[in-house]
């Protein structure tokens, strides 16, 4: 939770050095942690995209950790049936160099079919920024008392270290609460609401997601030159065209083709109309610069009540140079869980227990502290990598509590 004094000005420093430090972009746009956020999305669970996280590994500030996560509210079990990465979905992640809105690299990861049997690990390529490609084995969920051991991989060549699996859904924030808090503005009928968060329910908590988390020497994403700071943005594609043959498989062919995007997260994307949700995943950084979605976004944080001193920030801070976590790899990171030090917290890159939603909410409330009181990850975090928690595993006979908080 963020409260009046050191947690809300530290965020909200953070937020003004950034905006100040970037160019003013004539058009605003911003993203989310987007669990099923559009229609197509939404019924796209192969390619639906969560979250994008991007720090620096605490243990070795010479390493840039990269976690993705896909296809979540995957209850503990049902993990072993939907822990299955999509062998017909382009996981890429756009890598931006220079400053600017275009990416510069691409990190492409992709998975083999799982067709022979439950305890089948799936292989992971990974197309690495420096045009190398190493392979990986998944981790195979199972349903007994104890979360599986990670499998990690490391290339040699590289010195790349690669975990994909089933782990606790890291992502922390009270959906009902801000549904409720945001309805009056939405609706016309008044302020936005704030006692609907003193439910204080994590509605990602006893639910699990895909990931696969990635390790990188920072000299790897150097390539360009001496850049001291990526951008970094996730995308989820299909081909163009798909056939399901005789066999009942289904390959797909033609163009990648963009399903969903995840870079900053902010509760903004409550502000892309329903109409308009599928366009804006189908969209790149370049068009929120452009500002393909302004005339949503700006009237939306205005029936918010916020001013424009605080949609400056926001809009800078997200997307002055296009729609991209921006890290600092002079920046130090450390910590445990992944680290917590405030100096390194969003919007410096992303960490798995930084509270962005208290921070985009004090935004939004003109940087008087409120919080979702979704305050923390309901499972405690690795302290090395990949960092995420374990799955949650089906509990026993006679529980009454089974963490979730809806």
């Amino acid at each position: 939770m963020l409260r009046p004094s050191k947690k809300m000005l530290v965020f909200v420093a953070l937020a003004l050095t950034a905006a100040l430090a970037l160019a003013l972009s004539p058009a605003p746009s911003l993203n989310a942690a987007d669990h099923g956020d559009a229609p197509l999305s939404a019924s796209d669970q192969g390619a639906d995209l969560n979250d994008i996280y991007a720090f620096l590994d605490p243990n070795d500030n010479s390493r840039v950790i990269l976690i993705l996560t896909a296809h979540g509210f995957i209850v503990p079990n049902e993990m072993v049936n939907f822990g299955i990465f999509d062998e017909n979905v382009r996981f890429r992640i756009e890598l931006e160099f220079t400053g600017d809105a275009r990416p510069d690299r691409f990190l492409d990861v992709r998975f083999s079919p799982k067709n022979q049997s439950a305890t089948q690990p799936q292989t992971a390529t990974i197309s690495l920024p420096n045009g190398a490609t190493i392979t990986a084995l998944s981790t195979v969920p199972n349903l007994s008392p104890n979360s599986p051991t990670p499998v990690i991989t490391e290339d040699s060549a590289t010195g790349v270290r690669f975990f994909a699996g089933v782990t606790d859904d890291p992502f922390f924030f009270d959906i009902t609460g801000f549904a409720r808090y945001a309805a009056p503005p939405r609706n016309g009928t008044g302020p936005p609401d704030r006692s609907q968060f003193a439910r204080g329910r994590d509605s990602f908590a006893g639910y699990n997601t895909l990931a696969f988390a990635i390790s990188i020497p920072v000299t790897l994403l150097r390539q360009a030159g001496a850049n001291n700071e990526i951008g970094v943005n996730a995308v989820g594609q299909r081909r163009s065209s798909a056939t399901i043959n005789r066999a009942g498989d289904m390959r797909g062919f033609g163009r990648w083709l963009p399903v969903d995007r995840a870079a900053n997260p902010a509760v903004s994307i409550a502000f892309v109309r329903w109409s308009r949700k599928n366009e804006f995943n189908a969209s790149t950084p370049l068009e929120d610069q452009a500002g393909k979605f302004l005339n949503d976004i700006l009237p939306a944080l205005r029936a918010f009540g916020t001013n424009d001193t605080f949609i400056g920030i926001l809009a800078n801070v997200a997307v002055a140079r296009g729609d991209f976590l921006r890290l600092s790899l002079t920046q130090p990171n450390s910590g445990p869980g992944g680290g917590n030090n405030s100096q390194a917290a969003f919007p410096n890159g992303r960490r798995l227990q930084d509270d962005v939603i208290d921070i985009e909410l004090t935004l939004i409330n003109n940087g008087v502290a409120l919080s979702d009181n979704a305050n923390a990850n309901d499972a405690t975090f690795r302290d090395t990598f990949p960092f995420l928690a374990p799955s949650i595993q089906p509990f026993p006979p006679g529980t009454g509590d089974d963490r979730t908080r809806n």
